[in-house]
């Protein structure tokens, strides 16, 4: 990885299949002095995890960051609450949508930028059973199609 770049550390995949996933933002961490060795480790799960707004702060719930092996007795808690460095008016901004029904804020992936770790989160709607079923049958379709053009392609 070149100085300074992108490295994803994490990805939440379920996200894309359980939710409609909208507007994305940008998040700093706070972090304690283990969490930050244990994330460039690559041992964090964002599996369950959601972000709560509470007043003026954002609040990352329920992330996994594995304890960090030699650190010994100055460990930090596995799924401790993490504060999310947004600005004030992104809060209120997602704030605002979390009010109306059916959204929820999740985080989509973790990553490493410029040597800090940064979560990008997303604004999602909850996918009801119904448009699971046709994402999975679209896919299904789409597959078919490229593979009788691929068959087609190489039979001339």
């Amino acid at each position: 990885m070149s100085e300074g770049g992108v490295k994803i550390v994490a990805r939440n995949r379920k996200a894309a299949h359980d939710y409609f996933l909208e507007d994305r933002f940008e998040a700093g961490l706070v972090l304690r002095g283990t969490e930050i060795k244990s994330i460039r480790a690559g041992q964090v799960s964002l599996k369950e995890a959601h972000v709560v707004v509470d007043g003026d702060e954002a609040w990352l719930i329920d992330m996994h960051i594995a304890p960090y092996e030699a650190a010994s007795s100055y460990n930090h808690e596995p799924k401790r609450r993490r504060k999310l460095l947004l600005h004030k008016r992104e809060i209120d901004r997602l704030y605002g949508k979390v009010r109306q029904k059916g959204y929820t804020i999740i985080p989509t992936q973790l990553y490493l930028k410029h040597g800090l770790a940064k979560v990008e989160i997303a604004l999602a709607r909850g996918k009801r059973k119904y448009d699971k079923r046709r994402e999975l049958a679209e896919k299904a379709a789409q597959r078919d199609v490229e593979r009788a053009l691929s068959k087609r392609a190489s039979n001339r």
